[in-house]
């Protein structure tokens, strides 16, 4: 109560600290928090709203995997939705805390990579429409560090980085917890670019895949000359657009050498591509 007090006008670090600690003091710590926290987090008054945000992030920061465990179960996302969506609590939600929960959300998709319902809870959020675009997040914000579960992470690759972090999140000091959340951002920015890549090869090659089938069974009907004119031009679509994939793999494969299992990966949908567009060429300039 005192940590989330909406008379407060700054946030109170010295009960935050203290939450934290009986978080990680407590067997059943996470769970008990992560109820009290939803409950303010719903609160109509905009100021205990955002100061129960700044626990929740404040322990995901400081309590480890357990708490970062419980925040990835659908329990307790659901409450976090409730916020945001307009048949809960979204109609009168500031948008100042409908904001601040879809950053955290957000960022939690970042730091936790591995956690697909956070993923999946998110991206039900956009296409719902509630989330419109990714949000910005904020310099001065303060975000939790990489889950020490992710092995991707620029922290668990650069030891340098990591201790500078280490150091600086432990400091009393304004300026060094600032330092902490720029380097945070950046990496942030970084891991935000991988996960696009990952993202551009998954859907491209899941696309190839789709078009390939999708044309194979077209270009068996066309061979039997069982193909009626609008399915004609949608396997003319299908080629134009299977043309256009190519240079996108050519990319992605550049991008990739260092990685012989997704190198070969790209490669195989290249494959696919090729023969598809030497049958369509065949069958067709046949006919």
């Amino acid at each position: 109560d005192k940590a989330t007090d909406p008379s407060n006008p700054e946030e109170n670090w010295e009960c935050i600290q203290r939450f934290c600690d009986q978080v990680n003091a407590d067997t059943e710590g996470p769970l008990l928090a992560l109820r009290l926290l939803a409950h303010k987090i719903q609160s109509p008054q905009e100021r205990e709203a955002l100061h129960a945000l700044t626990v929740l992030e404040t322990c995901v920061n400081n309590c480890g995997d357990r708490f970062h465990s419980e925040i990835a179960k659908f329990r307790f996302l659901n409450e976090l939705i409730k916020v945001l969506s307009p048949k809960y609590y979204g109609t009168w939600s500031s948008d100042k805390v409908k904001l601040r929960v879809t950053e955290v959300i957000f960022s939690w998709t970042v730091w936790f990579p591995q956690e697909v319902k956070i993923r999946d809870a998110y991206q039900m959020l956009k296409k719902q429409g509630i989330v419109k675009e990714d949000p910005k997040l904020p310099e001065d914000k303060i975000l939790p560090p990489p889950s020490p579960r992710s092995q991707n992470s620029i922290f668990d690759t650069d030891e340098e980085k990591s201790k500078l972090l280490a150091r600086l999140l432990k400091s009393s000091h304004p300026e060094d917890l600032q330092a902490a959340n720029h380097l945070i951002q950046s990496v942030v920015r970084e891991e935000q670019e991988k996960s696009a890549q990952v993202s551009q090869r998954v859907n491209a090659i899941s696309e190839v895949s789709e078009n390939v089938k999708h044309m194979d069974e077209l270009l068996e009907n066309y061979r039997r000359q069982e193909l009626s004119s609008a399915d004609q031009e949608t396997l003319q679509t299908l080629f134009q657009r299977c043309e256009k994939l190519r240079p996108l793999l050519f990319r992605l494969a550049s991008e990739a050498v260092a990685d012989d299992e997704v190198l070969a990966e790209i490669l195989q949908a290249n494959d696919e591509l090729t023969r598809a567009l030497g049958q369509y060429r065949q069958v067709v300039s046949r006919q």
